[in-house]
C-alpha cells in the first residue's frame, strides 16, 4: 500500500501512471546507454581492446581487416550493436559488435 504523499507521473510512452521513484530509476538506467556485447556475449565498455572474429572488407577504404586484428581503445556509440574505433589508415571506422571479441 502506498502513502498519500507519493508523487505519480503520467508516462506518455507507456500510457501508465508511475511513481516518481520508478521514473527516476528508469531514467538513470537509460542514461547509462544500452548494453553492448561482443560476439561471445562479453560486455564491452569504452576503452576496451577487441579482436576481429571475421575478415571484414572496409567500404571506401579499399582494404580488408583480417581475423585476429586488434582494435584498441573502442568507444561506444549509443547503439547496442555499433562501436566506434580507430585503425591505421582508416578514419571513422564503425564496427558491429557481433564481429569482435573482447581481448
Amino acid at each position: 500500500m502506498t502513502s498519500d504523499h507519493d508523487d505519480y507521473v503520467y508516462d506518455e510512452a507507456s500510457g501508465e501512471w508511475l511513481s516518481a521513484a520508478d521514473v527516476a530509476a528508469r531514467d538513470a538506467a537509460n542514461a547509462a546507454g544500452p548494453e553492448v556485447r561482443d560476439a561471445v556475449g562479453n560486455l564491452l565498455s569504452d576503452g576496451d581492446s577487441v579482436v576481429l572474429v571475421k575478415d571484414l572488407a572496409v567500404k571506401g577504404a579499399g582494404q580488408t581487416l583480417k581475423v585476429g586484428t586488434v582494435i584498441k581503445a573502442i568507444r561506444l556509440t549509443g547503439d547496442a550493436q555499433e562501436i566506434d574505433c580507430r585503425h591505421e589508415g582508416i578514419k571513422g571506422l564503425v564496427l558491429r559488435a557481433e564481429f569482435v571479441r573482447k581481448r
